[in-house]
Order: structure tokens, then C-alpha cells, then sequence
């Protein structure tokens, strides 16, 4: 049966606001959670998939990365209403076969919003759009994996290839996936990662030697403080809201630091207790500081330069002298730059009154089991690492790292992004991995660094590159500077597109296209030594398994693993070292290889077949050791203070996601939490910055971002009189990553500033 998908593209006519929400989950969410998953799935199909999501004979959530209990701590339903939207949208009924393609022209396609795209539904079998082509047609496996080794063989080096890779790729196909493209003789591995928490991972592996978080679940539930910075868990990790609860039902004070006020941190109504469904829930956040863009950095300066005073005045009370002499380096080049705080100008940066910043550094002083969590609203400015390096100095004054209860906890995205650079997705691995590569497989492994996404569409904009492949993603639409990257993408002579549903890349093709469509978590994967299981890492390091249980949505689609793999035998060829064959067949295999070549992973078959997995070691968590740092010691850094400028007459716009979407796949056009209904285009600025600006609430607006080499432009969006911080707006991506400058970049990571954009609002 074939679920019907919208046959009209949506618009905004319809479009209507009111008053956000002050609580989230309840019986909404479980109504909502409904209403798509039988739209999509249909009543038998949802309930025997959704009772399997993230258990231990299931499969693994493709949304969000947050952990499940360990134990008897696992619930029976261990998923949120994002999560059952995003495994409704894999499982749907829905089909894009030859006969779609056939009465839509790539033309047509392109000027389809994302939302219509992503709700026609599953792909069902390989097509390829040839050159000068006006329509994809379907095209055999054999001969797709052969067209994609007569392009790079054609190639005068391998580096004008570039290998994308999404978060929802499991770890064997990311460890064969890497395995490929190094066998081929390049590093072009960008990956997701390169665009959220890549000043994350810089950040924590200068400071503790480990670009990972250092809490488990268990800490986040037994924390007395849990400060969460840039981030909206109520959205984007709505299960991390049980955590919170947990903690608030344990003593534990919760601090939110935003520009906008989330109802995710205000109130939680948990669907599984009567208090959430028929109560007033769980009041979460103590302490909401509405802190300006980019103010983060100068309020975990002011905290430090607190946290010293007041040990100045009492010595032994607020710093751990043990921790701080024993563990650490740079304590003194730190202490005395803090010291010198400019006062007045973390007021500008932060729009926060003396008293509230006092305020949280009494809260952390104070703290016993503190956790610092954080997610893209820190990572996506120019200061995003350095920001992170002083929230780490803060919890390396206090101690709080490899002690329960406490920790650094950034909070990844998608399902399996850090899993994907546990097994080797990084343009610039380090050399023990490498030669770990090179011996357990015996092929010459490239050292030179590769292109990271930004570098990517640079090298083929500039026709350094003319070979694009992705598994997984949309990276049309997940990347800055939409027109610079659509015009990038379409001048190369091949791209290829792993996937399961029809996205913007599909849309906006190279000269020759490839769709090779693919199992998704939720499908039985059968190859020829019988049905196989794939593991993913959750954001705590936690490794498990996940298995499908669905028919596959059509017989024609084919793994990941075996994707990859095919590929590899046509480019290769049959008398390469690497036993492409025998990794297809037996994914044991593949995990035989990853236990030799990967740290931590050793006797990986028989540990990840424990009911719950195992967890990667950790050092700064597991011994308060920090070997990966120069000094082999936790790092404190001095850090300049940097205080974002805006001209009068604009202001400062961070990117986000509605309620009704995970990362680039739109789920609906609602965004319930901010009283948004039937529409995307809008944009949230306070009343007193309209007043100040001359614009009424729900005037349509074109924005202009202003960026030094141009002006980029966005049309048509309506605004919203918001209470988001002066001086600051917001808007949803991937409709406002046209303003995203290409060269604008997080500097140390280089990842977009997606958060930091000058834009005018100019009146339609």
C-alpha cells in the first residue's frame, strides 16, 4: 500500500502566529507523535515500529544522539515525539519510484520546497540523470558502481574528489567508508560534524585531550547544578528532558543561558506520568539568563573572574587547589587574565545586569556536581572556540571534570555523528589511526589533510574538485551560502547521492547524477550470511547495536556496507588487499577489523552484543587523566574577549530549527513551542527592537545579510514580534542559510557562523 504524499507545493498564505508555548511535551506532544506516525505509517505499521525504537533488540533512534538508560533505567518507550517523526518519515508508505521521476523534471523538482521533497517518500531503486538530461531514469547497480569508477579514475588526482558523510551512517559503514576513500588515496572526508560541534571537539582537545564530553547519563541525573548554554533541548534532544526531570527530582538546580526563552527549560510535561499528562508537569530551569548572540564567551569570563575574587577572599573555598595543582597547567596566565575582566564590556556583550551574573557564579561556586552542557548555539560564531575553552576553564577551576555528577557535556546532533569520527571520518585523522589502517589492511594510506565542508565547496566552486559523493544527508541545504554551494555542486561532472528519501541535492545535480537509494535503520538487513545488526555511539560514548525490523521498502535497496563496498570493487578492483566481499557478506567482519584498528573497540564483536553495549574509555571521565593534551595535564587558556559589534539599523541573527523538523528534514510547517502554524519563513525580533526599527509585527520582510566581500539576500519572510534578546533575531534554516557567508568561520574549526550573521531587514 502506497500512502498518498502532497501534491501541491506548500505556501505561505496560510501562515499564522501566536503566543509561545511555556511548557513542552504532554498530551500535544502524544497527539502529535500520533498524527504523523499514522499519516505516514499507517495504525498496525506504527505501533509494531515505534515499540522498538532504541531498545536493546531494536533499532537506533535516526534522530538525535541522546542516550538511552543503562539497565533496568531503560524505559519501555525510549523515544520523543521528534524521534517518532523521524523514524514515521523512514517507514512511511510512501514511494518515489521510475514513474515519479518520469512526470518530474529535474526542473520542475528544483523550485520544490524541502518540505514537499522530503514527503513524497521512499526511494525505491538506483537512477542516474545523464548529461543534458531533463529527467532521472532508472539505472542497474552494477552499472552505477562502474559509472562512479570511470569518473574518478578519470580524475588527475584523487583530492579532486570530495567523500561527505552524514551522522546517520553507522559505524561499519563509516569505517569501510573511510577504508574507500584512503584506499583511493585521499583525506576529502567533511562530514556534519565539520558544521555543529566541530569547535566542540577543537575546543575540549586543546583543554582536556579528548574532543568528547566527559558525563554519562547517570551524571546528568545524580548533577546538584546543570548549566545548559545554547542549546533547546525541547526540540532538538527532547529526551534529554527526562534527564533534567530526573535531576530536578534528585535536588539538582538548572540554569538555561539563551537569547530566546525555550519552553523545553521552563516546564516539562512528561507523557509517562500523570504529572505530566494531567499536571502541571516539572518546573526545569531555576535561573533563565536571556543572554545577547555570542555574549557567552564574555559571561564565562565574568563567572571566572568571580570565582577568583571571592577565593582571593576566603583562599580554599572556591577553587579546587588539589585538581588545579596536581591536573592542570596555565592556571596563573589564566587567573591573571581574567582578573583584568572588563566589566562594561561583557554588559554589551551579554545584555545582563552584574547581579545575574553573579548570580550564576554563586550557583557554580557553590555546586558540588556541576555539568555544563551546550550545543550549536555556542559552536556556530567566530569566538565558538575559544567560547568553549572558557566554560571549560570555569569547570577546571571547580574540579568538575572525572568526578560523578560532573563533567563537560556537549550535545550532539545526529544519531550517530560522533560515532562516524570514532571510525575515522575526519579529514585529518591523527597518525596512530592511520598506521593502524595501513598495517591491519596492508594498502598505502594517504597523511596530507583533506578538505572539511567549507574547504569542500571551495575546492569545487573553484573546479578543484569535480567529484562529489555523499551517504547520507542533504548537504544542499545543511550547508552555508546556499547559492555559492548550489552553484558548486551543479559544476561538477559527477555527483552521487546515498540516500533513502528525496532531498534539495538531489535537486540540484552535477552533470551526471547518481541517487543510490539505501536501507534505512529501521529495515532487516539480509545479506548472504544472514540477517546482520550495524552499531552506533550515542553522545556519551556509549556503543550498541541496532537492528531493523521492517521489510525493506523495496527489494532493490541496498545497505550502506554494501554500498560502500560495491563501490570499492569496481574502483579497486578484484585483486585489492581489502576483503570488500567478505565485509558485505559478514558484518563481523567488519567489526573484526574496527576491534585492531580503532582505539578502545578491541574484542568489539563480543562486547557490543552485551545487552548494553559498552562504553568508550574516556580518560579525563574515567581517571582525571589527560594524556591527549602536549603536557599530558588538563590546559586552562587565556582567551581575548571578543564582543560582537552590530551597525545601528541591524541586527544579529542566529539560525534554528522548528519544532517540526530535524536538522534539514521538514516533518511539518508548525513550530508549536513558538506559536508558529502553516508556514517557515519568519523571522523572530523583539517588540522593542521593531519599535526601535519602524517595522509592525507581521510586516514581510526580505533579509540582507552584510558580510565584507557582499550582501547576500533571503526573501519574504514575515516577522514576528518575539521576546528574544535585543539586538538579536532568529530565523529557521536551511531557508536562512543563503545569508551564511562561505568565509565566515569559527576560527580554530572552521565551522559556519550560523549564529552570527548582520543582516537589515528591509520591508517587501
Amino acid at each position: 500500500m502506497t500512502r498518498e504524499a502532497p501534491d501541491a507545493d506548500v505556501t505561505e498564505e496560510d501562515l499564522t502566529t501566536g503566543p509561545p508555548k511555556t511548557y513542552a511535551a504532554g498530551l500535544p506532544g502524544i497527539a502529535a507523535t500520533m498524527r504523523h506516525s499514522i499519516a505516514q505509517m499507517g495504525v498496525a505499521r506504527t505501533a509494531r515500529t515505534l515499540r522498538v525504537i532504541n531498545q536493546r533488540e531494536g533499532f537506533d533512534c535516526p534522530g538525535c544522539a541522546w542516550p538511552e538508560g543503562q539497565g533496568e533505567h531503560r524505559k519501555a518507550v525510549e523515544f520523543c515525539e521528534n524521534g517518532a517523526k523521524a523514524v514515521a518519515e523512514e517507514a512511511t508508505l510512501r514511494r518515489v519510484g521510475p514513474e515519479f521521476f518520469a512526470a518530474h523534471p529535474v526542473a520542475d523538482l528544483a523550485e520544490r520546497t524541502d518540505y514537499w521533497l522530503g514527503q513524497q517518500g521512499r526511494l525505491t531503486e538506483p537512477m542516474v540523470l545523464r548529461p543534458d538530461a531533463s529527467h532521472y531514469v532508472p539505472i542497474g547497480w552494477d552499472e552505477a558502481f562502474a559509472l562512479i569508477a570511470e569518473h574518478l579514475r578519470a580524475l588527475s588526482t584523487p583530492d579532486e574528489a570530495v567523500f561527505y558523510t552524514s551522522g546517520r551512517t553507522s559505524n561499519e559503514a563509516a569505517f569501510l567508508y573511510q577504508l574507500l576513500v584512503r584506499s583511493y588515496g585521499t583525506n576529502n572526508l567533511p562530514d556534519c560534524s565539520n558544521m555543529c560541534h566541530e569547535s566542540s571537539g577543537a575546543a575540549l582537545s586543546q583543554t582536556t585531550g579528548i574532543g568528547k564530553g566527559s558525563v554519562s547519563l547517570a551524571d546528568v541525573e545524580q548533577a546538584d547544578l546543570i548549566v545548559v548554554i545554547g542549546q533547546n533541548p525541547g526540540t532538538n534532544h527532547p529526551r534529554m528532558l527526562s534527564a533534567l526531570e530526573a535531576a530536578k527530582r534528585g535536588g539538582a538546580k538548572i540554569v538555561a543561558v539563551n537569547p530566546l526563552p525555550e519552553a523545553g527549560l521552563m516546564r516539562f510535561k512528561n507523557p509517562q506520568n500523570a504529572r505530566g499528562l494531567v499536571g502541571k508537569g516539572t518546573a526545569l530551569a531555576d535561573e533563565f539568563l536571556q543572554v545577547r548572540l555570542g555574549g557567552d564567551q564574555a559571561l564565562f569570563q565574568a563567572v571566572g573572574n568571580l570565582l577568583l575574587r571571592w577565593e582571593d577572599a576566603r583562599p580554599g573555598t572556591v577553587v579546587d587547589g588539589e585538581f588545579v595543582d596536581t591536573r592542570t597547567v596555565g592556571f596563573q596566565e589564566y587567573a591573571a587574565h581574567v582578573r583584568e575582566v572588563d566589566w562594561d564590556a561583557v554588559f554589551t556583550a551579554t545584555g545582563l545586569p552584574h547581579e545575574r551574573v553573579e548570580r550564576l557564579a554563586r550557583l557554580i561556586a557553590d555546586g558540588q556536581r556541576v555539568i555544563f552542557c551546550w550545543a550549536m548555539g555556542l559552536t556556530q560564531h567566530k569566538h565558538a572556540v575559544a567560547t568553549i575553552r572558557e566554560i571549560a576553564n570555569v569547570a577546571l577551576v571547580r574540579g568538575m571534570i572525572g568526578k560523578p555528577g560532573a563533567g563537560l557535556c556537549p550535545v550532539r546532533g545526529h544519531s550517530n555523528v560522533q560515532g562516524d569520527r570514532t571510525m575515522g571520518i575526519w579529514e585529518k585523522m591523527p597518525e596512530a589511526f592511520l598506521s593502524a589502517l595501513e598495517t591491519e589492511f596492508g594498502v598505502p594510506i594517504p597523511r596530507k589533510h583533506g578538505h572539511d565542508t567549507v574547504d569542500a565547496i571551495r575546492a569545487m566552486r573553484d573546479g578543484r574538485a569535480s567529484v562529489f559523493m555523499a551517504v547520507g544527508g542533504n548537504f544542499a541545504s545543511a550547508t552555508p551560502d546556499t547559492e555559492v554551494t548550489e552553484a558548486a555542486l551543479r559544476g561538477c561532472d559527477l555527483t552521487v547521492q546515498v540516500s533513502t528519501k528525496l532531498n534539495r541535492s538531489h535537486v540540484v545535480p552535477g552533470r551526471t547524477a547518481l541517487i543510490l537509494p539505501t536501507l534505512g535503520r529501521t529495515e532487516r538487513d539480509r545479506q548472504s550470511s544472514g540477517e546482520q545488526f550495524v552499531t552506533v555511539e550515542d553522545s556519551m560514548s556509549v556503543v550498541h547495536r541496532s537492528r531493523g525490523r521492517l521489510d525493506p521498502a523495496s527489494p532493490l535497496l541496498r545497505s550502506e556496507v554494501a554500498i560502500v563496498c560495491g563501490i570499492a570493487r569496481a574502483l579497486l578492483g578484484p585483486e585489492h588487499p581489502v576483503p570488500w566481499e567478505e565485509f558485505t557478506a559478514d558484518y563481523d567482519r567488519v567489526r573484526e577489523s574496527i576491534s585492531r584498528v580503532v582505539p578502545g573497540c578491541e574484542d568489539y564483536n563480543a562486547r557490543v552484543r552485551t545487552p548494553d553495549g559498552f562504553v568508550l574509555p574516556h580518560a579525563p571521565r574515567d581517571a582525571r587523566e589527560f594524556r591527549g593534551t602536549e603536557s599530558g595535564k588538563a590546559l586552562f587558556t587565556a582567551n581575548t574577549l571578543t564582543v560582537l559589534s552590530v551597525p545601528p539599523g541591524r541586527l544579529l541573527l542566529q539560525t534554528l530549527r522548528s519544532h517540526d523538523q530535524y536538522n534539514t528534514t521538514i516533518y511539518g510547517l508548525d513550530d508549536r513551542y513558538r506559536g508558529v502554524k502553516d508556514g517557515r519563513r519568519v523571522v523572530f525580533v523583539s517588540p522593542e527592537d521593531l519599535g526601535a526599527l519602524g517595522i509592525a509585527d507581521g510586516t514581510v520582510v526580505d533579509l540582507v545579510s552584510e558580510y565584507s566581500d557582499r550582501e547576500r539576500r533571503a526573501p519574504r519572510f514575515r516577522v514576528v514580534a518575539y521576546p528574544t534578546a535585543r539586538g538579536c533575531a532568529a530565523a529557521y534554516f536551511p531557508e536562512a542559510n543563503a545569508l551564511v557567508p562561505l568565509d565566515s568561520v569559527a576560527e580554530g574549526s572552521g565551522t559556519p557562523t550560523s549564529k552570527s550573521i548582520v543582516v537589515r531587514l528591509e520591508p517587501v
